[in-house]
This record gives C-alpha cells, sequence and structure tokens, in this order.
C-alpha cells in the first residue's frame, strides 16, 4: 500500500519480535497498543507524543486524523503479553495490563458528585477517592482532572468541609498533587482562618495528613508573591512546630522528609519568623537529619541552615550541637557546587560569631577543604565565601599548615 511502512521483525537476544507486536514509530514491543481512527494500532505514549508535537496525520498511512480518541486493543495487548509469557526463557518479562487513563466525563461527574453538599457522605468521599486514585496514576490523569476546575472544587471542600474531617482530608490528599496558581494561593494565605486550619492539621494523628498540610503550605507560600501574605502565614501559632516535628518524626519516610525540608525552607525565606524556626527546634533537627536526605532535599536544608545563621538565635543554636561545624566542613565538596556554597556561608556565620566554631572548624579540617574549594570548578560565589572565610580563619590556622600553603597553588588568596 502506498504510503505504508513495513516494519521487519526485530531480533532481540536471538529471538524475533513479530513486526505487528512493535509500534511503528518506536520499533520497541508495545506496551499499551491503541487504535487510532485510520485503523492503525500505535504504542499509546508513542502516538501522544507524536499528536503533542503537533503532528495531525496518522504516522503510517499520513491520512488526517479526523478524531484524536485512542481506543485500546485489548486483543492484540493479550496477545503480545501471552507472547512475552512463552518467552521468558529468553529473558522477555511480561508487560503489565495498563491502568486507563481518566475519562473526561466520569472526571466530571466525580468531581460533582464530590462537591455536592446536599448529597450523602459516603457517595461523596467515593467520589474523592475515585479522583485520588486517579490522580495518582499519571500526568496525563491529572491534566484531565485539573481541567475541570478541580482546584477549585477541592480547594472548596477542604475549607468548607471541615466539620467533616474526612471528607476535607481526602479533599486535601487530591489538592497537593497539583500546582496552585497565584490566586488560588491567595485565596488560602490571605484568609486566617484557613491558614489556622492548615497549621493545626500539622499535628493530625495521621502522619499522611501532616505531610499533606505541610504541602499545600509549602505550594501556598512558594505561590504567593506578597512578602506581608507570606510574613502572615508564617507567623501562624505553632507552624513551624508542626512542620519541625515532621522532620523529627522517627518514622517520617522519604516523602515525609522531602515536603518538610522544603515547607521549613519556605517558611524560613520570611526574615520576620526566622526566630520561630530556631524556637521550635529546627536547627537540632536540620543537623540530625542531614545524613538521611538526598541530594536535592540536602541543597535545601543547607540552605535553610545558612538561611537561619543569619540570625543571632540560629548562630547560638547550630553552634550548640557538637555535629554542626564537622558536619558542615565535611559537605563542602561533597554533595553538589550547591550544596558547598551553602555550607560555606553557614560556617562562615558560624565562624564570625564564634572563636570556638573557628577552632571546631580549623581541627575538622576545613582549611584543607576550602583550598581545594577555592581551586575546583564550583561557584564563584562559593569560591568568595571560601576566601572570606580562609581570612577570617588565618589566626587561627596551625604554624605547619601556614607553611604548606604554596603546595595548594593559591596565592592569587594569600596573602589577604
Amino acid at each position: 500500500m502506498p504510503g505504508t511502512t513495513i516494519v521487519e521483525p526485530l531480533d532481540l537476544v536471538g529471538l524475533q519480535i513479530p513486526y505487528h507486536f512493535r509500534c511503528p514509530i518506536s520499533l520497541e514491543l508495545m506496551r499499551d497498543p491503541v487504535t487510532v481512527c485510520t485503523g492503525q494500532t500505535y504504542d499509546r505514549s508513542s502516538i501522544e507524543s507524536w499528536v503533542a508535537t503537533g503532528n495531525t496525520t496518522c504516522p503510517v498511512t499520513r491520512a488526517p486524523l479526523s478524531d484524536f480518541t485512542f481506543i485500546p486493543n485489548h486483543t492484540l495487548r493479550r496477545l503480545i503479553q501471552d507472547w512475552c509469557v512463552e518467552n521468558q526463557a529468553f529473558g522477555v518479562q511480561r508487560i503489565p495490563t495498563p491502568k486507563q487513563p481518566a475519562d473526561p466525563v466520569m472526571v466530571r461527574a466525580l468531581l460533582t458528585q464530590a462537591s455536592a453538599v446536599s448529597s450523602p457522605f459516603q457517595p461523596r468521599l467515593s467520589a474523592l477517592r475515585r479522583l485520588k486514585g486517579l490522580a495518582r496514576d499519571s500526568d496525563k490523569n491529572r491534566s484531565v482532572i485539573s481541567s475541570h476546575d478541580a482546584r477549585e472544587v477541592l480547594i472548596d471542600i477542604v475549607f468548607s468541609d471541615t466539620g467533616s474531617s474526612e471528607l476535607s482530608v481526602e479533599a486535601l490528599a487530591v489538592l497537593v498533587m497539583f500546582q496552585l496558581n497565584e490566586s488560588e494561593c491567595e485565596s488560602i494565605g490571605s484568609d486566617p482562618n484557613r491558614v489556622v486550619y492548615l497549621s493545626r492539621m500539622l499535628f493530625h494523628s495521621s502522619i499522611e495528613v501532616r505531610i499533606n498540610s505541610a504541602s499545600l503550605i509549602e505550594n501556598v507560600l512558594s505561590g504567593t508573591r506578597s512578602p506581608d501574605l507570606r510574613a502572615q502565614i508564617s507567623n501562624a501559632d505553632e507552624i513551624f512546630e508542626g512542620v519541625v516535628d515532621i522532620l523529627r518524626n522517627l518514622n517520617s519516610y522519604p516523602r515525609a522528609l522531602r515536603i518538610g525540608v522544603r515547607a521549613l525552607f519556605a517558611l524560613c525565606l520570611v526574615k520576620q519568623t526566622r526566630h520561630k524556626a530556631v524556637q521550635a527546634g529546627a536547627p537540632a533537627t536540620l543537623i540530625d537529619r542531614l545524613a538521611d536526605l538526598d541530594k536535592c532535599d540536602a541543597e535545601r536544608a543547607l540552605a535553610t541552615i545558612e538561611l537561619l545563621c543569619r540570625i543571632p538565635s540560629g548562630c547560638s543554636a547550630f553552634g550548640a550541637h557538637a555535629l554542626t561545624v564537622p558536619l558542615l566542613v565535611k559537605t563542602i565538596l561533597k554533595i553538589s557546587d550547591r550544596a558547598t556554597e551553602y555550607a560555606a556561608g553557614a560556617l562562615m556565620a558560624l565562624c564570625s560569631e564564634s572563636e570556638g566554631s573557628q577552632r571546631e572548624a580549623v581541627s575538622a579540617g576545613v582549611l584543607t577543604q576550602l583550598l581545594l574549594l577555592v581551586q575546583s570548578d564550583c561557584t564563584e560565589r562559593a569560591k568568595r565565601k571560601a576566601q572570606m572565610l580562609l581570612k577570617l580563619l588565618r589566626d587561627s590556622w596551625p604554624e605547619d599548615s601556614i607553611g604548606n600553603l604554596d603546595d595548594f597553588a593559591c596565592s592569587e588568596i594569600v596573602p589577604f
């Protein structure tokens, strides 16, 4: 047939994959075959990418796609699954049965049911749980749900159904899967009752509810431009205590730590309330948890440490923790350029305030770390901080180390 591409069988570890099991676009074994209006079958991810890039024709026939509905080809998918099982000896793994994308009509019906105040409790709760399951399945589902004004509906349920805690909690679990726009953030942050409610939910008996509350607080803070509004949110009673407690909780898992760090960082960006983070025990908690964090979370934690070291009470609290200075010294050049910059900044603040911190830093090997830093490919800002710290520590250097400076070829920063 003119315009038709013939796909030859692909050889895979001595095994030929039938050509009709392979997607004409990717030439890979199809995992979720779907049929388009021209009758051709493609792997869902491939044809969705094809259409998303602006193509409006069938890749094989080149005929116009008059309908962009993709119909699951269940028969072909089962044949592919059977073939995978038959060839397991060749290392072929059975493809899982794909979850079907959310149907817009069903999503609209679920949102209507969930928001129907006059409806019985159980159907509303079931609708929210269905929406949560769909949202968890894929980005595409979240996009479909969001396109039906779901965020507005969910916000209304979270804060209007506080008398029915279970409905509010379920709506919150769905809401935190979406990024709020600025007006939505302001509608939450500008209402003291809503902020107080979220702060109170940080102490819920369920760790999941506490995490979701912290997630929404971080989302609102990040999406709000007004400094006054951010200050109002961060000044809410016990909001710091609730977030810090999520990090301190020994039962916290990776998602809890990630969201806890993000929320604490967002709160600490507000200068006026940083002292509340110190009072809530953030310094000791951040130092104790730093080793448990992955790269991105560790960067945020170190940025938060540097922010808190900019106030006297923060410096005192970090200085009082025996592991602060050694851990910061060890962090230099270990995690990332950003982490190095934040660690150097925090050390600079601590050593500027305390001779004891200077001695600790020197004992922990900061001199060698800083000399390596100024010769590295790290950021210029990190190098400037290193140079300032070297100058500050000059009087604390051991005599034998001063004589070895030439070994580091750093004459451009010494003498000061």
